[in-house]
């Protein structure tokens, strides 16, 4: 499909020569999905409207919906909109912080796995590996202590497991913290 991204000037005209671009005469999650991309990418991430709402402007131009594609798209476009803030209010700035946050993190993790939600799986990932890319930072930073940078390198380990292999961090950290040296280094 090409499109030229410089013609559409509104969401509506964007969202239409989208679907002409498709040159389909019904619409799925596939198609919902290629013009939701679309649409942040001329737009912005937050004009995004859902599969649905997508879906009703498309219906009343004639366009033949999927209904239970649509629906179950809609549904997963929605946990993962619900589910962002979460990921966006963990907090690695101390270890306590991050013990935390990780306990909240296995559990979001987890229920998503459950659900099949590879998408918002990948979002949690990319959102985890952003913290771990600050509290690196903040490990190399030079106008902070070292006891601070001490944390922030032990962080950034434990991101780094948790990106690797999320299903064995719970365990990891368990022994980590147990282990001598932790103790040695962190425990008061």
């Amino acid at each position: 499909m090409q499109l030229d991204m410089d013609q559409p000037t509104t969401k509506h005209d964007l969202v239409m020569a989208v679907w002409e671009g498709l040159d389909c005469v019904s619409v799925g999650a596939h198609e919902l999905k290629q013009i939701q991309r679309a649409v942040a990418q001329r737009f912005g991430a937050g004009a995004v409207d859902s599969p649905a709402a997508l879906a009703r402007i498309l219906a009343d131009e004639g366009a033949l919906l999927r209904h239970p594609e649509i629906l179950e798209c809609d549904a997963q476009w929605r946990a993962r909109r619900l589910s962002e803030p979460v990921a966006n209010q963990l907090s690695f700035g101390s270890l306590s912080e991050a013990a935390q946050s990780m306990v909240e993190l296995e559990r979001l993790r987890r229920e998503l796995a459950k659900n099949g939600d590879t998408g918002a799986l990948r979002e949690l990932r990319d959102a985890i590996a952003q913290h771990r890319r600050a509290c690196l930072l903040i490990a190399e930073s030079p106008v902070i202590t070292q006891a601070e940078r001490a944390e922030a390198s032990e962080i950034v380990g434990w991101l780094d497991v948790w990106l690797r292999t999320p299903e064995l961090f719970a365990d990891w950290l368990e022994l980590r913290r147990a282990a001598p040296e932790f103790r040695a280094q962190f425990e008061q």
